[in-house]
């Protein structure tokens, strides 16, 4: 037995750490920002995107695991960190990252737009005709919302919504009551725009802007009259925002959740960001206040709020600085005005989001709710957007007299309101709508129709890879399989009586599922390609998913690796294998690609030449794979299988403009063409799958 035979697969060494993956993850994102090749505008909005996904990993990630070290927790991940460890390893990864998002915002991006008539005007800037106006706007739109507290026994701090622009202002003087408190908060109101728009006949150009935060602290002495304000700075303090449902212990999870939501707003505070001209003494006055560390205050040259810039990606009407418009493409088999139903009999349709229309998954929903032939309809609603077209669907079927059964996941994560919304109009146009099970995240994306044609009743269903969102479904890419098989169509029907009933775990002919078979059939696969290796025989492994985590199928993958099976995985953001190490991974390669688009389809393929290929709505995760509903289906059109292994394998991993390679020591290096012709995966399938 060789050496690498003998090793120990739960070393922590051989495991990176996901939440410091996750943030090098948005490093890749982050460099977007400064990448000269994208137009300017993109490059403003991939900064403000990584400023929002530094927000959600400390709502969500860091704050659970500040919960663990807090209660004393100091059992290690499979990477060896306890939380305190790995707290000071996000402090420490986090701020590098936070103050290369500041220096490309005031020295690249900021000068840069204002080269191209675009300004945020600073105070300074200002001219006195611009001062006037700021004034007036202040006056009429921000001074009759705003409530400042002058903090005294009477007036306790105020309560301090999560991510809410605040001040502090230091004061001197006495008031009308003789009161020398001497500081005060102000919050920004959150109805008026963080980014305002001067008008032409005191802006200097065609795209002058000012910050919501300059005209607030420009007029700040409006609101103390007869003080001196001495000094004036921006906080903003970032909360946990996990909501907590005890879902065994409550009658109807929708009402829990509906009291759970408000919460969010006011959870543990977890970072404090301020203006990097505060004063220690009031930096240890807020920290103090929010009973925060000094290793969780974060001080920055700049808006605390970078990422409500995001607004000016829309506010300025400039095509030449944004991606050219793209105009998605349509499967041939059913093209714009075809007979859904009439084509899924003739075969199955595969369309990949979002360089192919989401609209024929609309007109799958719509055509059921119109066709007097369907009597039912059965989908699962994970996320929808707040105004959705397929809900809509959904509500004319229910009241045009179907059967219609809706699944929706009330704790997708940030959407909760949108779909106690949505479950509470479906309820009301008759549907059956149900939130899954009791302690299972209901992730899987399927949709079946039943009609009824010469007296029996024919089946239909789509898969995906992501959400009904039509949102999404632009940005994001992911594949859709609209199929009339009757073994698919069976196994999704079981999974649909799954959700809805009880019994025990169905037995599926062609789909996985999570929590049952998946995990199970996942590793297996990876163990029948490593037994093959062992026996001389040619074998490989791809596969492309958003994360890769769980240790139990990374154990897998080193083991088929050890045994010479070669390995190649596009992973967009999280991944915990370190790729590369010999004696163990030198056969894995580990790639992501970041771009227009945000990579969120799940394709596996096992064997030398993709004999088995299926798409699936999960990632390898633990939470994935063990504590959400989950589908993975095959594809079985060889046509089909083909299309997939192209454009989510092959053209994704010949991809050196948009790729990134991950390192043995977790660290991420660019794809370089080198001498090879460029090519870039997304504009590749733009070109040849678009409009």
């Amino acid at each position: 037995m060789s050496a690498a035979q003998n090793m120990d697969l739960s070393s922590a060494g051989l495991y990176i750490n996901r939440e410091l993956s996750l943030l090098e993850f948005n490093r890749r994102v982050l460099a977007m920002a400064g990448d000269s090749n994208l137009p300017l505008l993109e490059r403003m909005r991939f900064l403000t995107i990584s400023c929002s996904n530094m927000d959600e990993f400390f709502e969500i990630r860091a704050s659970g695991i500040k919960q663990q070290a807090e209660a004393g927790v100091t059992t290690a991940g499979p990477d060896g960190l306890s939380p305190r460890e790995l707290l000071a390893a996000i402090s420490a990864s986090s701020r590098t990252l936070i103050a290369e998002q500041y220096r490309l915002f005031n020295d690249v991006l900021i000068p840069e737009l204002g080269a191209r008539g675009i300004r945020i005007l600073r105070r300074g800037d200002w001219t006195p005709e611009q001062a006037q106006w700021v004034r007036a706007f202040f006056l009429r739109e921000v001074y009759p919302l705003l409530t400042p507290i002058g903090l005294d026994p009477s007036h306790p701090f105020p309560n301090v919504l999560n991510k809410i622009l605040n001040f502090v202002v230091v004061l001197d003087g006495k008031d009308a009551f003789a009161r020398k408190s001497g500081t005060a908060v102000v919050q920004a109101p959150r109805l008026v725009p963080r980014l305002i728009r001067l008008p032409a006949d005191v802006a200097g150009g065609g795209h002058d802007f000012v910050l919501l935060s300059s005209v607030i602290h420009a007029n700040i002495g409006e609101l103390f009259p007869g003080m001196d304000v001495r000094g004036c700075y921006q906080f903003r303090v970032t909360r946990n925002s996990d909501l907590w449902v005890e879902e065994e212990e409550v009658e109807d999870l929708l009402d829990a959740v509906r009291f759970e939501l408000p919460r969010r707003h006011y959870g543990a505070a977890v970072r404090l960001e301020v203006a990097d001209n505060c004063p220690p003494e009031i930096a240890r006055f807020l920290l103090d206040h929010f009973h925060l560390r000094d290793e969780d205050l974060y001080q920055v040259n700049g808006p605390v709020n970078l990422n409500r810039l995001m607004a000016l990606y829309d506010l300025a009407d400039r095509p030449d600085l944004k991606f050219p418009p793209f105009k998605p493409g349509f499967a041939r088999a059913l093209p714009p005005g075809a007979d859904v139903f009439e084509a899924l009999r003739r075969g199955d349709v595969l369309l990949h989001h979002p360089y192919q229309s989401f609209s024929p998954v609309l007109e799958f929903v719509r055509a059921a709710a119109k066709d007097p032939a369907v009597v039912a309809v059965k989908g699962t609603l994970y996320r929808t957007g707040a105004h959705s077209e397929i809900v809509d669907a959904l509500f004319d079927a229910a009241r045009a007299g179907k059967e219609v059964t809706a699944v929706v996941e009330l704790r997708a994560r940030f959407d909760e309101a949108a779909n106690i919304d949505l479950a509470t109009r479906l309820k009301s146009a008759g549907a059956h709508v149900v939130y899954g099970v009791v302690g299972y995240k209901t992730h899987a994306k399927m949709m079946m129709v039943i009609r009824r044609e010469e007296g029996q009743l024919k089946r239909y269903a789509h898969l995906g890879t992501g959400n009904y969102h039509t949102g999404t479904a632009r940005a994001y890419t992911d594949l859709s399989l609209l199929t009339a098989n009757e073994q698919v169509c069976d196994d999704v029907q079981l999974l649909f009586r799954q959700l809805t009933s009880l019994g025990e775990a169905p037995k599926l002919q062609q789909l996985l599922h999570s929590p049952f078979t998946l995990n199970d059939s996942v590793i297996a696969r990876i163990n029948e390609q490593a037994e093959l290796a062992r026996q001389g025989k040619p074998a490989r492994i791809r596969a492309k998913m958003n994360a890769l985590a769980d240790p139990g199928v990374i154990k897998a993958l080193y083991l088929a690796s050890i045994a010479g099976v070669k390995i190649e995985l596009v992973v967009r953001g999280v991944c915990c294998l370190r790729p590369g190490m010999p004696g163990l991974s030198e056969n894995i390669t580990v790639r992501s690609v970041v771009g227009r688009f945000l990579e969120h389809s799940r394709v596996y393929s096992f064997g030398p030449n993709d004999e088995l290929v299926y798409a699936a709505s999960a990632d390898w995760m633990q939470r994935n794979l063990f504590r959400r509903v989950e589908t993975c289906f095959p594809i079985l059109d060889p046509g089909l299988r083909a299309r997939v292994i192209e454009e989510c394998l092959d053209i994704p991993l010949a991809d050196n403009i948009q790729a990134w390679q991950l390192q043995p020591d977790g660290t991420w290096v660019r794809v370089q063409p080198g001498d090879q012709p460029p090519r870039s995966s997304q504009e590749i399938l733009m070109a040849r799958l678009g409009g």
